[in-house]
């Protein structure tokens, strides 16, 4: 509620405007308000991947099949999407600090509810409850850091924020299959609740003096409900798509229907309320426009050759969860290595160099992978993650420096929380774009490896033959011609979409540069009116 005699804004709605002083904290008050800030993000990101290598665990748990059990992360993943963009009116209506650590702790409750959920039905709720209120955390977490370091250190601020935001997905896999291996798999929610209870103590202990001014504005309800049917309607349609196989299945043309017409009538509403729910005025900014879709597409590349490259090793190749999580391992390693240095840098260089860098080591690391061979080593497949942890090191600094410059302080959630929308949202289609992709083009290498594999084939007469001196009856040398067939066919079509990826990564280089020139280091904290 606003404070009694707090002044009109142009809108007529009152604001509150909290009479602390927003200067930035120092020494152990500002690196414990960090952590914490930072374990926010931290706990969010590896929610929405620790339950991914658990799947096949908890639905034997819960007697469901592995089908029905993808629900767990097709629920959180809806939940979350529109979450997202509420941010920005939630944090001008209760104020960012509140937002956040009401968001934290909701987010901790529901941890624990999913560590005790009883049936599948009852965990899908509690994973619903978990996503839709994690949607400020995010966002939340990136503006408070800004605030609290000093308008010339905003660098290391991103910084610490993007160690966390690169660390979290590399460790859900190893986590969730390490957990699920030893322990119940409860515990991949359980161990959020210590985790989030220290989060909220912190945070609140050392911010709650720091609130933001508030609006009191009202409830778009309608753009609301929108927002839910076609954010809900996609995400739906995005994962279940290739088991359906798209739009031959009427529901997912339903789906697209819905998602389209609601989209538009989202748009055309949000454009023309008052008081929108998403406010869209940002998108004017060209740096905010382009940087945003930079960040969308590249984020996106990314997700899908992440997503891609332990399946292949799991299904094709014979790696072990923990194995083919310990391949990427490299990728954090050097990125949190790296990320202190490019936080310097950003102070100093424009941020589109920066970004540039980050999209020619994203360029070469997957051309590298695209030539892959069925021979390679641990060795062979771990180097292009040393390069990729360069990319993960500025990759994030510089979209995010270059998508905020120019945004007003008070509008930084809302820009933090659009952006965070438009980078899960274009993870969501290259998770379920690759996979449908990498099926396809294997088809298409499997049929031409078949054409020339007859039995008039020297190769394969010589195959056959090498296979029946070491015993194997003629069926199954057959079959183990096959079994290789198929890797092989898998592995030509994994290197065609890494060979794709690194050419979107050249391309986006161009879109970098037609945006604005931008330094961070300027700027008020978010706090500041």
């Amino acid at each position: 509620m606003s404070q009694p005699g707090a002044a009109e804004n142009k809108s007529g709605a009152a604001e509150n405007k909290p009479g602390a002083t927003m200067t930035p904290m120092v020494g152990g008050l500002l690196a414990v308000t960090a952590i914490a800030l930072a374990m926010g993000t931290f706990m969010q990101v590896l929610d929405s991947t620790i339950a991914n290598v658990s799947l096949p665990t908890i639905s034997g748990n819960l007697g469901v099949s592995t089908n029905q059990g993808t629900w767990v992360i097709t629920a959180f993943a809806v939940a979350n999407g529109i979450g997202v963009p509420m941010t920005g009116w939630l944090m001008g209506r209760y104020g960012v600090v509140r937002t956040f650590v009401v968001s934290v702790l909701l987010f901790t409750i529901a941890s624990f509810l999913c560590g005790i959920a009883w049936n599948l039905d009852s965990l899908i709720f509690f994973r619903i409850l978990q996503g839709g209120v994690s949607g400020p955390m995010i966002p939340g977490s990136q503006a408070l850091l800004i605030s609290i370091f000093p308008s010339d250190k905003r660098g290391t601020a991103l910084g610490i924020w993007s160690i966390t935001t690169l660390v979290a997905p590399i460790c859900g896999p190893i986590l969730g299959g390490y957990i699920s291996d030893n322990y119940h798999w409860a515990w991949i929610f359980l161990i959020n609740v210590p985790v989030g209870l220290g989060v909220t103590f912190f945070s609140w202990r050392n911010l709650k003096t720091r609130e933001t001014p508030t609006r009191k504005l009202p409830i778009d309800t309608v753009g609301l409900g929108l927002l839910v049917v076609w954010v809900g309607a996609l995400q739906v349609m995005l994962d279940t798509g290739k088991d359906l196989d798209w739009f031959a299945s009427t529901q997912i043309v339903i789906l697209a229907l819905v998602t389209g017409i609601g989209f538009l009538a989202w748009l055309i509403w949000e454009l023309t309320e008052k008081h929108p729910i998403v406010d869209l005025s940002l998108f004017k900014s060209r740096n905010f426009a382009l940087g945003t879709l930079a960040f969308m597409l590249g984020y996106a590349v990314f997700f899908a050759c992440n997503l891609l490259m332990p399946l292949w090793l799991q299904t094709q190749v014979g790696y072990t969860a923990t194995w083919a999580g310990l391949v990427a391992a490299p990728t954090g390693v050097i990125a949190v290595l790296l990320t202190p240095l490019s936080a310097k840098m950003m102070g100093k260089v424009d941020a589109r160099i920066i970004a540039t860098i980050a999209f020619i080591a994203f360029a070469v690391s997957y051309l590298m992978r695209a030539r892959f061979t069925a021979d390679a080593s641990f060795v062979d497949f771990m180097l292009p993650l040393l390069v990729q942890g360069i990319a993960m090191a500025t990759f994030f600094l510089a979209m995010i420096t270059i998508l905020l410059d120019g945004i007003p302080p008070h509008k930084i959630p809302l820009a933090s929380g659009l952006s965070n929308f438009a980078r899960i949202t274009g993870g969501g289609f290259a998770a379920s774009i690759v996979t449908t992709v990498w099926d396809r083009r294997e088809a298409l290498h499997q049929s031409r490896l078949a054409d020339s594999a007859t039995i008039y084939s020297p190769v394969l007469t010589k195959a056959l033959a090498g296979l029946h001196r070491l015993g194997l009856p003629d069926l199954q040398a057959k079959a183990a011609l096959t079994r290789s067939m198929t890797s092989q066919a898998y592995l030509l079509a994994a290197d065609d979409v890494f060979w794709a990826s690194g050419w979107i990564c050249i391309a986006l280089i161009g879109m970098v540069w037609l945006c604005r020139r931008a330094v961070s280091g300027g700027g008020a904290p978010v706090a500041a009116d």
